[in-house]
């Protein structure tokens, strides 16, 4: 079952400049600094960053949050989405997976141990 949003993921070309500047944006330290991804908790959801990909408007992928990611890419799939990057750990637990809708949209899921629901709301 899909809970809602959790993050989103901005590929960057330089990870400390860009975690140096989204600090100051953000007003806070990361909760997950690593070579590469950085997470900032921002009211329950997470602004994530990578050192790769495109950056740019396009360059963005929504995650939205499941219990059970292996289940849900599966169902997901069975609804006629194609995966574009199957399940993965990133680190701490943290396992991510895109899809790609019919039509050509990414569509992001995390299973984030450290998402708290109760700040949500």
């Amino acid at each position: 079952m899909i809970e809602g949003l959790r993050t989103v993921v901005y590929p960057v070309t330089d990870i400390a400049d860009a975690t140096a500047w989204y600090k100051r944006v953000l007003e806070r330290e990361p909760y997950f600094n690593e070579p590469f991804y950085v997470g900032f908790e921002v009211g329950g959801f997470e602004l994530g960053l990578i050192p790769d990909g495109v950056a740019g408007a396009t360059g963005a992928t929504a995650y939205w949050g499941t219990q059970d990611i292996v289940a849900e890419v599966a169902r997901i799939a069975a609804l006629g989405a194609s995966i574009d990057s199957p399940v993965a750990d990133v680190g701490g637990g943290i396992l991510v997976a895109v899809l790609l809708d019919p039509y050509g949209n990414q569509f992001g899921v995390v299973q984030n141990p450290h998402f708290d629901l109760a700040k949500v709301g």
